[in-house]
């Protein structure tokens, strides 16, 4: 991942240095192998974090297996299932520690396909963050009802007119950051999970002014395991994404109101 700088409008971009894809893991045992395998096919120079939250299937200990024969595959062992936006913060302070340019977030279910990976990372090469997105062109779902596709859309939908974000699938979770534009967000004041975890770091984005940039993937449901998607998770994304964007509005407001 050491390619020369490129430039936007007058802007460079530095090399990427090195990728490292973290997958959050609970319960994950049938799935774990095969997405490792899969990534190390994929980008062979790539390093691994699975961060696991003390799965009781046993996941923590199969991740260790395969990072015993693989330098490449790190684990990080968490005490318990605290949501997704725990885990990658936990998997993103990991990296940033441990010097890596490129932090990646993945699903371990295979439904973010390794094999498109590359060319998330050939995008970032001239932006600050990249989102694989399921609604640009070019992009799409597999296997998905019918329900859980308005919710996806609809959920995008609401953000990117409620926030004022010009990303249309603001929920996704298939993303490559350069490591300054985590260190830029202030991963400190996140505290929101699930679908709302990536609403936030997408807002957060775009306020910041980094450069964005959407490329299409096709979003595969899982075959195996469970789904962690839930009525909670639901919940908390509509009642913040309202929160924030009736915030900005009247902060829009009361600031027009004290210049006036």
């Amino acid at each position: 991942m050491n390619d020369g700088d490129e430039t936007l409008a007058g802007r460079r971009f530095g090399p990427l240095g090195t990728a490292l894809v973290i997958i959050p893991t609970y319960n994950e045992a049938e799935n774990i192998k095969k997405i490792v395998d899969r990534v190390r096919k994929a980008v062979p120079d790539a390093h691994i974090l699975v961060a696991d939250d003390n799965s009781p299937d046993g996941t923590g200990k199969l991740a260790d297996e395969l990072a015993a024969v693989d330098d490449h595959v790190q684990v990080l062992h968490r005490k318990g299932k605290e949501g997704l936006g725990a885990a990658y913060l936990a998997g993103f302070r990991w990296g940033l520690d441990n010097g890596y340019g490129v932090l990646v977030e993945m699903d371990a279910d295979g439904s973010h396909q390794p094999e498109e990976l590359p060319r998330l990372l050939t995008a970032l090469k001239g932006a600050d963050l990249v989102l694989g997105s399921r609604w640009v062109p070019g992009g799409r779902v597999v296997n998905w009802p019918k329900s859980r596709e308005f919710i996806s859309r609809g959920g995008s939908l609401y953000s990117r007119v409620l926030l004022d974000v010009p990303i249309r699938d603001v929920t996704g979770g298939y993303r490559a950051f350069r490591r300054e534009t985590l260190e830029g967000l202030g991963l400190d004041e996140v505290a929101s999970q699930g679908y709302c975890f990536q609403v936030d770091l997408a807002r957060r984005a775009i306020k910041a002014g980094y450069h964005v940039v959407e490329v299409p993937i096709t979003f595969v449901e899982r075959e195996l395991g469970d789904s962690k998607m839930s009525r909670d998770i639901l919940v908390e994304a509509l009642w913040r994404v309202t929160t924030w964007g009736v915030g900005e509005r009247v902060g829009k407001v009361l600031g027009r109101d004290k210049k006036a």
